[in-house]
């Protein structure tokens, strides 16, 4: 990148101009991370300060059984394969209950797109959770389960909402999304849940009261043009509804772990490479500085590693999600001893540790409890990035 063009954007950023498509491939193309991430550490710094939010939620996967075969995931199981599982609800009652340690505040639910349970089974087990654990908010289905339950049970996506609404439902999840553009889309993913369905769920959801976040999948086929074409998408449909809370970059996969029957059922790996630490902080610091009117920018740790999850902090991320335990969509960020469970006080530690001041939040950004940030007569403490 020219010296001009660098001044050029760094004048927009921080007079507070919105980006240009043109302006974000510019930006995918710097190969400066460093000003790239400073640049973008001044935006996230400016909504947000030194504050680093992090929730206490656990995930939980009713079942794994899905029409569906998406040449990335490696979740999915057919009707009678060996480890397809369904759970009753008492079973989901029963593992939510077991989950409730550490002053559990969320439930992450996802599921498969399971041909045959009948649709009364989702809002029975939203209402079971909930008299099981009131205190716990349920973040549960993506927008391509809505768009399945509108198959199954002949019922619009309004009123799938408000069944669920009423069971116990306070946000639905970002996933489904994976990149909108359909020269990507139409070889990665084996639903009919596409750009007009996804948004238009979301849409309802938000008119409904409901905040969610959104996500993105990177670092597979796609190219850094597709990514801004997929932000800019959330951004427009932002600045109509405004119920986006937070923007969940996801890195792509490679299936080192749940090919432990000898299938690998991610078909994508044979011929891509999963996105360096490099790419992720880029992805990271252009998502930030592209998304002006989205508050939070969050690094999902368990599918970036933990050194890349506190690196994330100083190019544009500003929540660390979250104490899972067991995550079954993915499970090994790096192939490399990320670990599968990191309790409030791992999450303090590393926010402190990469020089931040840690906040808990709930499912919609309420503040919860804020910590002390890193000891600052320490000569060793981490600080922040300078600005």
């Amino acid at each position: 990148m020219d010296v001009g063009l660098k001044r050029e954007l760094e004048e927009k950023v921080r007079a507070g101009e919105r980006l240009t498509r043109e302006d974000g491939i510019a930006l995918y193309e710097s190969d400066d991370l460093a000003w790239l991430g400073g640049l973008a550490h001044e935006v996230r710094t400016r909504k947000n300060g030194d504050v680093v939010h992090f929730n206490v939620n656990r995930h939980l996967n009713m079942t794994n059984v899905c029409t569906a075969s998406c040449a990335y995931c490696s979740f999915q199981r057919k009707p009678g394969e060996k480890d397809a599982y369904t759970m009753r609800i008492e079973e989901a009652v029963r593992l939510a209950n077991a989950m409730r340690g550490e002053s559990l505040t969320e439930l992450h639910i996802v599921n498969g797109l399971h041909p045959t349970l009948p649709w009364r089974y989702y809002p029975r087990s939203l209402k079971a959770l909930k008299e099981a654990l009131p205190e716990v908010s349920l973040k549960a289905f993506t927008a391509t389960e809505i768009h399945h339950f509108e198959t199954i049970s002949g019922l619009t996506a309004s009123e799938i909402l408000d069944e669920l609404i009423e069971a116990g439902l306070e946000s639905l999840t970002g996933g489904g999304a994976e990149i909108f553009d359909w020269e990507v889309r139409q070889h990665i993913v084996d639903h009919r849940t596409h750009w007009e369905d996804w948004s238009r769920i979301h849409r309802l959801a938000h008119e409904k009261g409901l905040k969610t976040p959104c996500t993105m999948l990177y670092g597979h086929i796609e190219e850094p043009r597709h990514r801004v074409d997929h932000v800019l998408r959330l951004r427009e449909l932002q600045d109509e509804t405004g119920g986006f809370q937070v923007f969940i970059p996801l890195r792509y996969q490679h299936d080192f772990v749940d090919m432990q029957d000898g299938k690998v059922r991610n078909r994508l790996q044979a011929r891509t490479t999963m996105a360096t630490g490099a790419e992720a902080l880029k992805t990271f610091a252009v998502s930030r500085l592209l998304f002006d009117n989205v508050p939070h920018v969050k690094v999902f740790w368990v599918m970036h590693g933990v050194q890349t999850a506190q690196l994330a902090l100083q190019h544009g991320a500003d929540d660390m999600d979250g104490s899972v335990v067991e995550y079954k969509i993915t499970h090994d960020a790096d192939n490399y001893g990320t670990p599968n469970k990191l309790g409030r006080e791992d999450l303090l530690d590393l926010i402190r540790d990469a020089g931040f001041r840690p906040v808990e939040r709930n499912t919609r950004y309420e503040i919860i409890r804020e910590y002390p940030g890193p000891d600052a007569d320490r000569r060793e403490t981490p600080q922040p990035m300078r600005l």
